[in-house]
């Protein structure tokens, strides 16, 4: 598993009809082997007693075209529980957990360890199943506002200002 940092991600939690989620943007990968992720959870979220209640999480890392469901599910229009996942489609694996069709990156996840530090949560969990997609633009959170980065067209722009200057040749 690569590293996953930064970037919108909605993270899903419930079984069934008792399902809720919410927009984060704190993912991290921790380990390879076992493949394990960190998440930090508002333990005031509608998600956090569905986390406790079931032991499983997803996580869903959105492409720059899912702004509406990172807005969505970051309650921008007031929807809660199951209702914020209308208008996006879903599947289940293992776990039974909701994961996007079409995210950047599906993965569900079961709760190996909590640790509780005031307002938050910290999840770690231990990867069951990961789906990509073959999109390769990611969404973005930076001073305000959500971008589109693309793996092909802004790793050229990076090595284009991060690469020093070609020398002179001497003889």
């Amino acid at each position: 598993m690569r590293q996953l940092t930064g970037g919108v991600s909605v993270v899903t939690a419930g079984r069934g009809k008792d399902i809720s989620g919410m927009t984060v943007t704190s993912v991290s990968s921790l380990s390879v082997d076992p493949p394990a992720l960190i998440v930090s959870v508002n333990r005031n979220a509608s998600s956090w007693p569905l986390v406790q209640r079931y032991g499983f999480f997803g996580v869903n890392i959105l492409t720059s075209d899912q702004i509406d469901v990172a807005e969505r599910f970051a309650g921008k229009d007031g929807l809660k529980g199951a209702e914020r996942f209308a208008g996006a489609e879903w599947t289940t694996r293992a776990s039974g957990v909701p994961l996007l069709v079409g995210a950047l990156a599906a993965i569900d996840c079961e709760v190996e360890e909590i640790v509780e530090r005031h307002s938050h949560a910290i999840l770690i969990g231990r990867v069951l199943d990961l789906q990509l997609s073959t999109r390769t633009a990611a969404l973005a959170y930076w001073q305000g506002q959500y971008v589109a980065i693309d793996r092909d067209e802004d790793a050229v722009r990076l090595a284009e200002v991060s690469l020093p200057p070609p020398r002179a040749a001497r003889y």
